[in-house]
């Protein structure tokens, strides 16, 4: 069964409908809060808009905060929510991205820290973190099977009726606490 895997790869493996667990109760409100936490943290980068610079001409540190994280999500966003088999690409053109604008900064102003990479970063994790905390609302509330980056489709599968394939949340407490619930419901 899919579901047994235990590293967490950035590997593209769809399994077939109904192969995976749906979420309880515990599964749902754990993807609701880490649904909100993302959208907090997307608001906060929102009010970051108008003042991307802090006044010593420093990248603020809500924006350096989710650089790492970002990082490390990107490529789970990018190939399970467009269902892309692009393994770490999304990661390592990311991480090109800054570091040639970092150098650009660098050689034109003697500071990496620049509103041009500022913005880079800040853009880049509006979208990384807004379509993960959609992606976790949207699977809270209908109750998205495996991974929450497959809630588009899933949400497309309920509307056409046309099935979309599972992926099991290959980070995370997710896989873990459907299962339980599911082993539960049992008895």
């Amino acid at each position: 069964m899919a579901e047994q895997r235990k590293v967490a790869s950035t590997d593209l493996r769809l399994d077939e409908p109904g192969t995976l667990h749906r979420p309880g109760p515990l599964g749902r409100l754990a993807r609701l809060i880490f649904g909100l936490l993302c959208l907090y943290y997307v608001y906060g980068l929102i009010m970051l808009a108008a003042n991307i610079m802090s006044p010593g001409d420093t990248i603020p540190a809500l924006v350096w905060n989710g650089l790492i994280p970002g990082l490390f999500l990107v490529s789970y966003v990018v190939n399970i929510g467009y269902s892309r088999a692009w393994r770490k690409w999304p990661a390592i053109v990311s991480a090109a991205a800054f570091a040639v604008v970092a150098a650009f900064g660098y050689l034109n102003s003697g500071s990496f820290e620049t509103v041009a990479l500022a913005r880079l970063i800040w853009a880049w994790e509006l979208y990384v973190f807004g379509h993960l905390g959609f992606s976790f609302m949207i699977s809270a509330v209908i109750g998205t099977l495996g991974c929450e980056m497959r809630a588009m489709h899933d949400l497309y599968s309920r509307v056409t009726g046309v099935p979309t394939k599972e992926h099991f949340c290959p980070i995370g407490p997710l896989n873990h606490i459907d299962r339980w619930e599911a082993r539960n419901r049992r008895g």
